[in-house]
């Protein structure tokens, strides 16, 4: 229950470019081929990469860090136990070594897992890193006043529920056990066989207890990746990453380095950014963003200009948006007024209403459209492409309303295309043709995330998001229909408040597997059962569309992260 408010903050960030992370797929124009501009000439090393981003890149300290797979600017100072494959579409979900020569070797059901360290591996000082590094990196992301990680190792670990870090109790966490420099031990409470996706966060970046400053860590970490931090300026508004020489890609299969240095610039507005990375004029034509999104207007324009087009990386991040029921507020109680919803639904309408088709695609299932999430394709309520009114209104009579029904949609006045009024317009003139009458209540951001996501105010009839934490059906469907995950005194994201023991006992069972490919069949399964109930109505998955400098070479965008990954990336 802990992990969903802080999920929160990190699927709202994924929205804007999952803070350092986010999105998902293949590159560019009928999309970039991964290359980059500039066609088939083979990425060199040497130059500046410049990064220019609306949000700053705050909290540069691995235990404060809520990333996916490790993040993008993250991780070319912090290296993990595992981390996320850096290739194109989908072989890009897969989990891959980092620090570690394997993914992790389970035993004891799952509840155990063991890692060994590469040999050679060291700090930007020369020094070793060692297995109890990453014991202590960990320990310190429970001490308070470096909190904001992710949580799962709260929950997860063995004894830790209650744990406040190695400054206020140096005796640490018995759950991780050193035997040597080169193997770490970890004792859960129960089985998790998707440890390997966890071991993927900053949390398990090893950090050196004797140059540990505490919170003025951030300022200068210790870098295990191929660049080190030289300047950061106003908590992260500007970074400027140089050359680790004691990284050497014999120990790093994953993160090229090809540029000299980094240079990261951010609180840009976006329409700035966008005009920059279009104009490409100076050091901007080596430039990429992590974290700005075309948007309707700007991808217009790009799209009719044929070298600027050539610029664009498309990505699909495992995120959906859809509509939330609240089962106990009325009508939406009623199992057939919600059905009768999700018939008329008309998702040409609300894609339009995101930016087009080239903006979102859309979705019948919660689970996004990934091989890796377990996506199962079923539409248990066709609308087609604009809503089958007439099966709604015949399920409506049948729900005791033949003359049709008033209900209130509650949505966000943010202008984000997502849970935003023109999201919300378009769902109205869609339920009007069905008889239903729909007002619409707009809150602001802070009021709207805060009433959405309280037991007790939450409304009946809601637009909502969900981003996962990695690409896999668990932290997907888990935080949304496991009812030991309703929050009734905080942050709740199971919005139905479903407490199915059949739904909770799947769950606990595919949490027990360590075949992920088994694992993502049986979280497909688990979707279209759940999907049954109709207690969400899926809209749409968004497509991000983000511009590079003229000469960037070797886009590479996954189906994890959905974005240009920025280890991969070559200057001319």
């Amino acid at each position: 229950m802990r992990q969903s408010s802080v999920i929160a903050r990190r699927v709202a960030a994924a929205s804007v470019g999952l803070l350092v992370a986010a999105g998902a797929v293949a590159c560019g124009p009928k999309d970039n081929d991964g290359k980059g501009a500039g066609g088939d000439s083979t990425p060199h090393k040497g130059g500046t990469l410049t990064v220019l981003n609306s949000d700053p890149q705050t909290d540069f300290d691995p235990a404060r860090l809520y990333t996916s797979g490790g993040g993008n600017v993250p991780s070319l100072v912090f290296r993990t136990l595992t981390t996320r494959n850096r290739a194109n579409g989908p072989a890009g979900a897969k989990v891959v070594p980092d620090l570690a020569t394997d993914t992790g070797r389970p035993s004891k059901n799952a509840t155990v897992w063991t890692y060994t360290l590469k040999a050679g591996l060291k700090y930007e000082d020369g020094t070793p890193i060692t297995s109890a590094d990453i014991k202590y990196g960990i320990e310190r992301s429970f001490a308070p006043e470096l909190s904001g990680g992710a949580p799962y190792l709260r929950d997860w670990l063995v004894g830790a529920a209650d744990y406040q870090g190695p400054y206020k109790d140096k005796k640490g966490l018995d759950a991780i056990e050193t035997p040597d420099s080169r193997t770490i031990v970890f004792h859960l409470n129960k089985p998790e066989g998707e440890f390997p996706y966890l071991a993927t966060q900053t949390q398990f970046t090893p950090v050196p207890k004797a140059k540990d400053t505490g919170t003025k860590y951030e300022e200068h970490p210790i870098s295990s990746g191929p660049y080190k931090v030289v300047t950061n300026e106003n908590d992260g508004e500007h970074l400027v990453l140089e050359r680790n020489t004691y990284w050497s890609s014999a120990v790093d299969d994953q993160r090229k380095a090809y540029p000299d240095k980094i240079d990261v610039k951010s609180g840009l507005d976006s329409s700035v950014i966008n005009q920059r990375l279009s104009a490409s004029q100076g050091a901007d034509s080596a430039a990429v963003t992590t974290d700005t999104n075309l948007g309707p207007a700007e991808l217009a324009k790009v799209t009719g200009e044929k070298e600027l087009a050539a610029r664009v990386g498309t990505g699909h991040f495992g995120y959906t948006n859809y509509i939330a029921f609240n089962p106990k507020v009325k009508p939406f109680d009623n199992v057939k007024v919600r059905q009768a919803i999700s018939y008329a639904i008309d998702r040409s309408s609300v894609i339009n209403a995101a930016g087009g088709s080239a903006l979102a695609d859309p979705a019948t299932t919660f689970l996004p459209d990934q091989k890796s999430f377990g996506y199962t394709p079923y539409d248990l309520f066709p609308a087609g492409a604009t809503g089958n009114a007439a099966k709604a209104k015949e399920l409506l009579k049948e729900a005791g309303y033949p003359n049709g029904l008033t209900v209130t949609l509650t949505h966000d006045n943010a202008q984000n295309f997502k849970t935003s009024p023109e999201i919300a317009t378009a769902i109205q003139d869609a339920l009007k043709k069905a008889g239903i009458t729909v007002r619409l209540q707009g809150l602001e951001d802070n009021n709207y995330s805060d009433t959405v996501h309280g037991v007790q105010t939450e409304p009946g009839f809601f637009l909502t998001t969900w981003g996962a934490d990695w690409p896999s059906g668990g932290p997907f469907l888990a935080p949304i229909f496991d009812g030991r995950q309703i929050v009734k005194d905080g942050a709740n994201f199971n919005t139905a408040q479903l407490d199915d023991k059949s739904v909770n006992e799947e769950i606990d069972a595919i949490n027990k597997l360590t075949d992920l490919n088994a694992a993502a069949e049986r979280w497909g399964a688990l979707d279209k059962k759940i999907g049954a109930q109709a207690l969400t109505v899926p809209l749409f998955h968004p497509v991000y569309k983000r511009l590079v400098g003229k000469d960037i070479k070797n886009v590479v965008i996954s189906d994890w992260t959905g974005v240009l990954d920025i280890s991969q990336v070559a200057v001319k």
